[in-house]
Formats: C-alpha cells, sequence, structure tokens
C-alpha cells in the first residue's frame, strides 16, 4: 500500500516521532543529545517553529512543534540529515541513523494538546531511566524540566504550555506536576501513537459506543483527534492539494512566480536578487517567497538561491508576507488566472 502523504499547514500541531534503524541506539552519550538540541533549538527559530514539548530517549525522539514559516518536513529533514552527519563522523560508523520515514501526526489542539505534553514528557520514567515523576523536573533530556524552571531552553515555549494549566507560573506549575503524576498511571497510551481510527476517535470505548449508537466516525493514521477533525482536517488538505495542482499544471514554477511578480511590481528580475533594501523590493521578495513556499510548496532553500539570500531571510519575509494583508490578496490577483483553470 502506498504511503500517504504528511498534512500539514501554517499552525498546524504535530506529535513526531522518529526512531534509529532497526531500533538502534541515536544517541550514544549527552554530548550526542547537546548536539541535537543544539541543532533543533538553531531550526525551530530560524524557521518559525513553536516547540512545546520534546524527549530524547536512547533510541527514538518525541517531537510536540506548532508549523511556522516553514513546513515541518523541512524542518525534519535538515535536524535528522545534520544530526546523523555529524553522528556517524564522531562515532566512526556508515550508513543510516534513522528510519527513512519519521512518523508525524495532526493533532487537535483543544483535545490533546495538554495530554501530549505529559505523554511526551514521562517517556523517561515509563522507560524506567528515573526513578519516578518528580525527578523528571531536572531531567535535562526532556522538556519538563524547562517547564518547571529547573532548565533554561529559551527555544522552547513555555509560557503559552502553563497558561493552559494556571493562571500564574506557581499555580501552572503546580497543576503541571499533579497532571504529570495523574498521567503516570495511565500506561503506554496507544491511542495516542496507534493507529486510525481507534486513536482519531479518542480510543475502543469511543468507538464502541458510537458504533452502538449508530454514528459513523471518520479515522486517519495521520491524524489524532475526533472524527470532526478528521474529516475537516482532510476537506482541507484535499482542497490545498487541488488547488496546488492546479496552479502547477498551468505551468507556474518558481520562474513564472518571479515573473509574475516582477510585473505585478513593475520591477526587473534582476533587481530581486540585488542587495537594496528598498522597501519595494523586500516586498516583492517576500511575495516571492509567500507564493513558491505556501502555494507551490517550492523549498525555502530553493528560493534563497535564486534570490541570492540566505535561507532564515526567506523564512522571515514569508512570516511578514503572512501577516500583511495586502500581499496575500497580490498573491490572489497573481494566481486567481491560473487557479480557475
Amino acid at each position: 500500500m502506498p504511503r500517504q502523504a504528511r498534512i500539514d499547514a501554517p499552525g498546524a500541531l504535530h506529535h513526531i516521532l522518529t526512531r534509529g534503524i532497526e531500533q538502534r541506539k541515536i544517541f550514544e552519550d549527552d554530548k550526542d543529545r547537546e548536539d541535537f538540541l543544539e541543532r533543533l533549538s538553531r531550526l525551530v527559530q530560524e524557521m518559525g517553529t513553536v516547540c512545546y514539548g520534546w524527549a530524547l530517549m536512547t533510541n527514538h525522539v518525541h517531537l510536540l512543534l506548532r508549523t511556522g514559516t516553514a513546513p515541518i518536513a523541512s524542518l525534519m529533514r535538515r535536524l535528522l540529515t545534520g544530526y546523523a552527519v555529524r553522528f556517524n563522523r564522531r562515532h566512526r560508523r556508515y550508513g543510516h541513523l534513522f528510519q527513512n520515514r519519521y512518523k508525524s501526526i495532526l493533532c487537535e489542539e483543544d483535545s490533546y494538546l495538554k495530554q501530549l505534553v505529559a505523554y511526551i514528557h514521562l517517556n523517561p520514567f515509563r522507560a524506567g531511566i528515573v526513578a519516578d515523576v518528580a525527578t523528571l523536573k531536572v531531567y535535562p533530556f526532556t522538556g519538563h524540566s524547562a517547564l518547571m524552571g529547573k532548565k533554561d531552553r529559551p527555544w522552547q515555549d513555555t509560557e503559552y504550555v502553563l497558561t493552559l494549566f494556571g493562571k500564574t507560573v506557581s499555580e501552572a506549575r503546580q497543576n503541571l506536576q499533579r497532571h504529570m503524576v495523574k498521567w503516570s498511571a495511565k500506561g503506554r497510551c496507544p491511542e495516542l501513537t496507534g493507529g486510525g481510527l481507534v486513536r482519531s476517535a479518542g480510543g475502543w470505548r469511543a468507538v464502541k459506543e458510537a458504533y452502538r449508537d449508530g454514528i459513523r466516525l471518520a479515522g486517519d493514521e495521520r491524524i489524532l483527534g475526533s472524527s470532526e477533525f478528521v474529516e475537516t482536517t482532510l476537506k482541507r488538505a484535499g482542497e490545498a492539494y487541488d488547488r496546488r495542482t492546479r496552479i502547477q499544471s498551468a505551468g507556474m514554477d518558481l520562474s513564472g512566480v518571479i515573473m509574475a511578480v516582477c510585473r505585478y511590481f513593475k520591477i526587473e528580475e534582476k533587481e530581486l536578487a540585488s542587495p537594496t533594501r528598498r522597501l519595494k523590493i523586500a516586498r516583492a521578495r517576500a511575495l516571492v517567497g509567500y507564493i513558491a513556499t505556501r502555494e507551490l510548496s517550492i523549498s525555502g532553500s530553493e528560493v534563497a538561491r535564486r534570490l541570492n539570500v540566505d535561507r532564515s531571510a526567506i523564512s522571515r519575509a514569508v512570516q511578514r508576507a503572512e501577516n500583511d494583508a495586502n500581499l496575500i490578496a497580490a498573491a490572489g490577483t497573481i494566481l486567481q488566472p491560473l487557479d480557475s483553470k
């Protein structure tokens, strides 16, 4: 059966799990773990990705991320490739380090964010790496230590998570710790990582009750959420895919985007790749980046090379475009004739 495409969009919440090939170790020591975290911290900030939780285990990694200005796939590719190259060089090994395809589950935030924070951060306790939940507060290789104020991780969004547990930081941390103790008694929670319909419905009990009541449920391996969330997410993903396909089939590629944007702003293509800081050129670059990465799924790196800027500059430009109603409208004007074909 062919693999299904991953689902992603700006603002989407993902639970990501990646394992070592053949269940082998991906961390030999703390130096490896710190290297992985340094890469993760740099990439989430560069790509505008929000990190709410993470856990580094001996042979696998859990991440809880919200998509920012760049697709999650771009971040994961750079993170895993860069880490694997250094790991192999440091430990004098060859070949693949990670399984070829990491698991990415799109999650319904209202129902599952608090559950996933606990589930992910409890991994060292369930594996017997730490003796009890209290020790997790100072264990440095999950995001729980940052949430509890024991480890400084400025790249991890602790503020938003803590607001889910209390009105003040002190109250939130007390409630979070109680939440962790409660979830530590729940075992492995396969409904948070297992398959399809059962996971999306909220477990076997929900499935059985729904069928008993004659309710049809939608499920998908790539999604964790209610039946309605699954159906809505797939519908939106399908619409986005269809739109992208229509635009691409009409002959729009990066060169076409650049030509259209230059025509819209009445500028020359060579101006886009020049070092000028003129506002008009900066807005044109932002529009090129937005259309290319968001509408056509062209990598930010390819756009950066074409415009003679670095990758982070494109990420920032796209973020500005997403918050600029005039540029969004301009993108619609440029793409409307192609989208309607």
